[in-house]
């Protein structure tokens, strides 16, 4: 019934925790598993080496998120697909409660469920977006959704304690039908990590399917997982994605004001933030974060390399 796909890269033990979950719990649910490393140094690509039920698939590289998702859906044949991060982990209902609702008659027409995220505190994680206009996103850049949460996309503005349709999941626990996955080609692997899957789910919207945040199952999400690691890489990578849909979602208009906004704008508050809090380390992240982007840009705009 369910093919779950897990990108790893250099997860350790989260990993091992992630993979134990699956065993616990997806027995009659779970018809395969296959773990994608993205050239882990760590060697938690042994976690998974033989595991029963288990494919290892080795990149010979970091293909980033969305590509490795790709390459692990390849070998999925189940009705169903569930993405999940190695910093993740199922609990005992999690499976039986989302697939028995994607299952349901009356939700023939939902393509994508994602279930209520915990993280390590107990707390119910705020893990749902709208989809983001032009505005939405300078409003972010600028700053401004830290005090007013519902001018940005992120739904940082509702306690996710009921179920009801959304734009958009997050991919920590992505759960969509095999065959619009499919049909729609997969993640676009032209972003690297981050908004892949958000510009899947809007995809998955104009073909006339729905998005369904599921408050009664739940799943562990630690948050951040492997990509605390690399923090300026992390940030870098998020403001080229964030760079990448605008263009491709927006109009020209639009995508070169956020453009202007990310990197006029928002380096400005991001630094000024770090210094009124006096953290040093995320000031110098900032930098190092922009100067990869500023060093990317004339490569995307003159030769359209885009990762």
């Amino acid at each position: 019934m369910i093919g779950i796909v897990v990108v790893n890269w250099n997860a350790g033990e989260m990993l091992a925790s992630c993979l134990h979950s699956i065993d616990d719990y997806g027995v009659g649910l779970v018809d395969e598993v296959v773990v994608v490393d993205n050239n882990s140094s760590d060697g938690s690509d042994l976690i998974a080496e033989n595991l029963p039920n288990t494919t290892l698939v080795r990149a010979a590289g970091n293909l980033g998120f969305g590509k490795a998702c790709n390459l692990g859906a390849q070998h999925v044949q189940s009705e169903y697909l569930l993405f999940l991060n190695p910093d993740a982990a199922l609990f005992q209902n999690t499976l039986i409660n989302a697939l028995e609702y994607m299952q349901h008659p009356a939700n023939s027409r939902v393509g994508i469920c994602g279930v209520q995220l915990i993280d390590e505190f107990g707390r119910v994680s705020k893990s749902c977006a709208r989809f983001p206009r032009s505005i939405r996103f300078i409003a972010h850049a600028v700053g401004v959704d830290r005090f007013f949460p519902s001018l940005g996309h992120f739904m940082a503005d509702w306690d996710h304690a009921q179920t009801r349709e959304v734009d958009h999941v997050i991919g920590a626990f992505f759960l969509i039908r095999r065959a619009l996955f499919e049909s729609i080609g997969g993640f676009d692997e032209r972003f690297f990590v981050y908004l892949e899957d958000l510009d899947l789910s809007l995809r998955v919207r104009q073909l006339g399917w729905t998005s369904i945040y599921l408050a009664d199952a739940q799943a562990f999400h630690a948050g951040g997982g492997t990509s605390n690691q690399v923090k300026a890489r992390r940030l870098f990578y998020s403001l080229r994605s964030r760079v990448l849909y605008a263009s491709k979602h927006f109009s020209k208009i639009g995508a070169l004001g956020v453009l202007l906004a990310t990197i006029l704008v928002e380096p400005v508050s991001r630094l000024t933030f770090a210094l009124l809090r006096r953290s040093w380390s995320n000031f110098n992240e900032t930098l190092a974060a922009y100067g990869m982007l500023l060093r990317w840009l004339p490569q995307w705009v003159v030769k359209g390399i885009t990762r």
